[in-house]
């Protein structure tokens, strides 16, 4: 479903917003992210986002599987994570607008919420403290991502060194 988030949703959105926000999500604050988010769904296979490609999107799973790969070369990709609900997407891209190191695929349907860019943007002024709650919720994000690259790294090290008896 492209557009805005329908009422029926609303609940949903509320919800799950309060949650990846980690603040309460007031009825004027619900209308403004009801307003601005696209609920989205995606059949089992379809490609949300493009590895090398642009997109000022934001991406929040509903529900559904949704995997992060790479390409390794030729026709060979290597899965980096399985998204799960809650679980955000397309940060980097949506921040700094530059190309998307990864493609995501739907292994079964999935509905996203889709927030675009100049959206965030346009909710600046009028806005200011439920836009610092979305930074932060992109930062938490972010940061929850660099903690799992930094445990396996250490885990792929151990391996490879073959130190402290793990491997």
């Amino acid at each position: 479903m492209e557009g805005g988030v329908v009422m029926s949703d609303k609940q949903n959105v509320v919800n799950t917003c309060t949650t990846l926000l980690s603040e309460k999500i007031d009825t004027d604050e619900c209308e403004v992210l009801t307003s601005v988010f696209q609920l989205q769904r995606f059949a089992a296979d379809e490609v949300l986002l493009s590895e090398d490609e642009h997109d000022d999107a934001l991406y929040i799973i509903m529900d559904g599987d949704v995997i992060v790969t790479r390409n390794a070369g030729g026709d060979e990709y290597v899965t980096l994570d399985h998204l799960k609900p809650g679980d955000i997407a397309g940060a980097m891209g949506f921040i700094d607008g530059k190309k998307h190191s990864a493609t995501l695929r739907a292994v079964k349907d999935a509905h996203v919420i889709k927030l675009q860019r100049d959206e965030l943007e346009g909710m600046l002024k009028e806005h200011p403290e439920l836009v610092y709650n979305i930074m932060k919720m992109i930062v938490r994000s972010v940061h929850k991502t660099l903690v799992n690259m930094n445990r396996q790294f250490v885990e792929m090290n151990n391996y490879i060194m073959k130190e402290h008896g793990r491997y």
